[in-house]
């Protein structure tokens, strides 16, 4: 079968890879995003699709347009290519009509649908403390995440992991999702999404990881394992949290920020709910430390507020 792949991040680049090896498989196109500049000196980088490509299939085409709604360049393109299906994950943009018309458009979304639609589901499925994380195959139509579904994967989510692991192991899901979705597309009967269990989440930014010792212990312990490695969760003076674990869930406390217990792990520190035991920090402009040594540094002891 002819395959046009749409994917831009490395959790697209696992099943990329999974379909260039397949025998029974032809991915005769790569579209991904543009090259975009990356870090301080903003060095012009290639998707992590693209990269990878670039490496291990130099004979696959790869076409990063700029846009896909009203381009008729992409249309054309993509047409040409005279594909059997256009698999999707992680693209980065919604599918015009005109494309989705072109062959069976399978989406792989890394969410139990029809919960988490959007651009951030494994991020958010942290922050909502969810048991299950898992990955959904779709028919794509020109709504987010709303066509109707194929087949679903799911994983247990430990109380230890963070948006990075489990990236990696829906990576995994999606790929083996991707590979039963096609063999047995025939077999499969599309089944719709209820719109009403539906919930939407958007696009992560730098200052979602503004954190405040006034939110409970186990509310920070989501926002830190959803958003490590990026953007990390900091306070208010730029200080980031770079290893915590929770402490207690449930305690009451009146001194809020303050520093309870000093031990050889790290600091127990009080939040408007329960406790969280700080491990390892970083300072603004600064490398991580043991935090052991950052409140020698500042002189701070139990009773004072860790900031």
């Amino acid at each position: 079968m002819r395959i046009v792949f749409m994917g831009t991040p490395s959790y697209a680049t696992r099943i990329l890879q999974a379909l260039v090896a397949q025998r029974e498989c032809e991915v005769v196109l790569l579209v991904t995003q543009e090259d975009k500049p990356v870090g301080r000196k903003q060095i012009l980088t290639p998707p992590d699709t693209k990269a990878w490509a670039q490496e291990h299939a130099p004979s696959l085409e790869i076409y990063q347009p700029k846009r896909l709604r009203n381009n008729d360049e992409a249309v054309c393109k993509i047409a040409a290519c005279r594909p059997d299906f256009i698999v999707v994950a992680a693209y980065g943009q919604i599918l015009p009509a005109s494309i989705l018309a072109l062959a069976p458009c399978i989406n792989l979304h890394a969410s139990l649908l029809p919960k988490y639609r959007g651009a951030s589901p494994i991020q958010s499925t942290l922050l909502a403390d969810e048991a299950y994380a898992g990955v959904t195959s779709m028919l794509m139509e020109e709504g987010l995440d709303t066509g109707a579904m194929l087949g679903f994967s799911y994983v247990h989510v430990k109380p230890s992991d963070t948006s990075e692991h489990l990236f990696e192991v829906l990576a995994d899901a999606a790929t083996s999702l991707t590979l039963k979705t096609l063999a047995h597309f025939e077999q499969l009967q599309p089944w719709k999404q209820v719109d009403a269990a539906m919930t939407h989440c958007r696009k992560i930014k730098k200052e979602d990881g503004l954190v405040s010792w006034h939110e409970k212990a186990q509310t920070l312990m989501c926002k830190y394992r959803a958003f490590t490695p990026w953007p990390g969760i900091y306070l208010a003076s730029g200080l980031k949290l770079t290893e915590l674990s929770l402490m207690d869930a449930a305690g009451k406390n009146s001194r809020i920020g303050c520093i309870e217990r000093i031990t050889n792990e790290g600091v127990v520190v009080a939040c408007a709910q329960g406790s969280l035991l700080i491990s390892k920090v970083q300072p603004s402009s600064k490398n991580a430390m043991h935090v052991l040594d950052y409140i020698r540094g500042k002189r701070l002891a139990c009773g004072d507020s860790m900031v």
